[in-house]
């Protein structure tokens, strides 16, 4: 199970902190109507704690192994095969998705089509230039072979996202103890550094170009000026 090294993770005592940040961000930037789609791409198994499916039944978590919220619907499949039709999505979740799948850009592709115009994804990944996240990874690693991901950086992120035509409107950092989120770019500083993970909110745009077709002269009706003033003295030296 590739994402085990995660789930081992969430057990240690900065884990726990850092499941306690992340279930606050997702409760708070879930935003969308009650009605809409959402649709979560890869199970946690506490999605109770930021959103009530009775509230939001449009609510749906596709995991290979079909696992998460007993009471969110549940679709066995593929991240980068979306078995889903396109622009019916609302609203998409990736906690800690990306780093573990080997088809992530392919996944990032079939978000953005499933997506509706001016939809919105989530994404939350692990900070890897954070000092515990690489020992906790380096422990993982030696004591058994859960791991099989690759940590992902913002710039990375923040190019794909860029190239299938998403603009970012917030992002976030999740340190010990607080969330420090900021509009559009990441801004790098000493928090950054101290974060276990962050996350990135962005919006789908969809530009409609408008061709540009050659406009037919059309012979004008209007009088000039000078035209019509010598037009009105012929006139009036024929009167007098």
């Amino acid at each position: 199970m590739k994402r085990k090294f995660l789930f081992s993770f969430y057990e240690t005592p900065q884990g726990k902190m850092l499941q306690t940040l992340e279930e606050k961000y997702l409760k708070r930037s879930i935003t969308v109507g009650c009605k809409q789609t959402i649709l979560q791409i890869g199970a946690l198994s506490w999605e109770s704690s930021f959103i009530d499916c009775s509230l939001y039944q449009k609510f749906s978590i596709l995991d290979v192994n079909a696992e998460g919220y007993s009471q969110a619907t549940k679709i066995r499949g593929k991240s980068y095969l979306l078995p889903i039709q396109s622009e019916t999505v609302d609203l998409v979740l990736l906690p800690h998705l990306l780093e573990f799948d080997e088809h992530r850009f392919q996944t990032m592709r079939e978000i953005e089509r499933v997506l509706k115009p001016e939809g919105e994804v989530i994404i939350i990944n692990f900070n890897p230039i954070n000092v515990w996240v690489r020992l906790q990874f380096l422990w993982n690693k030696k004591m058994s072979k859960t791991w099989q991901g690759h940590f992902i950086k913002r710039t990375r992120v923040a190019d794909w996202l860029k190239l299938l035509n998403f603009e970012i409107k917030t992002t976030s950092e999740f340190t010990l103890d607080s969330i420090l989120s900021t509009p559009e770019k990441f801004k790098l500083g000493k928090r950054t550094c101290f974060s276990m993970a962050y996350a990135v909110r962005a919006v789908k745009r969809r530009y409609t170009l408008i061709p540009l077709t050659p406009v037919k002269a059309t012979p004008s009706r209007l009088v000039t000026a000078s035209s019509g003033l010598e037009s009105t003295t012929h006139r009036t030296k024929k009167h007098d």
